[in-house]
């Protein structure tokens, strides 16, 4: 059974200087194992032509309540989550340290209504059935859309699922509004008549942030460490590669393996905004935030100490790559 080892905030810091020391070490044969979703890293890596200089499995999952629970399982090296379940993991005792962030500075997410129902101002969520996943980066998408709207989690009917059962709450009824992604917005919208929620401030709730978190015994072994620095690197090379080439990453990811039209991708494309690559440093601020807004909705409790959750040492080569 491969060893598993989640350590306590006051033992992790002992680990960080050797793993500084290992990312720089040379390594060409050691795989990782890193959790995907909606297959956007494999994507990325391929279309920009960094995947060949990796040796990766990339296993997708549907949001970070699944990848939490097989990083815990020791079946994931690191992974790339949305903005709430790193510290959700913090919440149920386990610190997984974020190695990287990236973020978007519109929102990912997209409060969408089901078929029937225009919501024109946030205000009127009151009172409505709403997704509700704990542990995912919905989670305080939805807490915060509230909060412009001077409401709580007390003031809606919250309706609990799962990520991948999300399209189909919406296309049935089951939920009033749910929190969805391209391209599941554009399809319904195209499919049965859900609409995005048509309050401008919605568009401004949050960025969207995502994260490469680890397991800290990971991070202790140097070949996986090095492994992890070569990673970073080439997503960073992917990521700054997209926002340069936006009509071919659109048509590789949207059209060919999405299978949306060319329409639809081109307005998915025009809403979102370029892809910025994140030192530790400049990363704590904004994950402060979502640690308080997720505090104050009573939603986790106790206020963490953002600068907890990261590790710097991979800054360097993602400086040096972006």
């Amino acid at each position: 059974m491969q060893r598993r080892t989640f350590l306590s905030l006051p033992i992790l810091g002992l680990a960080y200087g050797v793993t500084l020391r290992a990312a720089n070490a040379e390594t060409s044969s050691t795989k990782l194992v890193i959790a995907d979703q909606s297959e956007l890293v494999r994507n990325l890596l391929e279309a920009s032509g960094e995947r060949d200089k990796l040796n990766l499995e990339l296993p997708n999952f549907a949001g970070g309540p699944a990848i939490y629970e097989a990083i815990r399982a020791g079946a994931l090296d690191i992974a790339y989550v949305g903005d709430t379940p790193p510290i959700q993991a913090r919440a149920a005792g386990t610190l997984l340290p974020i190695i990287a962030s990236f973020t978007r500075e519109r929102a990912q997410y997209i409060l969408t209504s089901r078929p029937g129902l225009v919501i024109n101002k946030l205000a009127e969520l009151k009172g409505k059935k709403l997704s509700y996943i704990e542990g995912s980066g919905r989670q305080v998408y939805l807490i915060e859309a509230l909060n412009r709207a001077g409401l709580s989690l007390s003031d809606v009917d919250l309706v609990r699922l799962r990520v991948a059962d999300l399209p189909d709450a919406i296309r049935s009824g089951a939920v009033d509004v749910a929190v969805l992604q391209e391209p599941h917005v554009t399809r319904l919208t195209k499919q049965v008549g859900a609409s995005p929620v048509l309050d401008p401030e919605e568009r401004h709730i949050l960025p969207s942030t995502s994260y490469f978190y680890a397991r800290p015994d990971v991070l202790a072994d140097p070949a996986k460490a090095a492994a992890i620095g070569q990673f970073l690197a080439a997503f960073t090379r992917a990521a700054i590669w997209s926002n340069a080439h936006q009509a071919e990453w659109g048509q590789d990811y949207y059209v060919k393996f999405q299978r949306i039209s060319q329409d639809d991708t081109k307005a998915i494309l025009a809403s979102q905004s370029p892809y910025v690559l994140q030192t530790s440093t400049e990363a704590i601020a904004h994950h402060q935030k979502l640690i308080d807004i997720l505090y104050q909705a009573g939603a986790i409790k106790e206020r963490f100490d953002a600068r907890q959750s990261f590790v710097d040492t991979y800054d360097k080569i993602i400086t040096a790559s972006r």
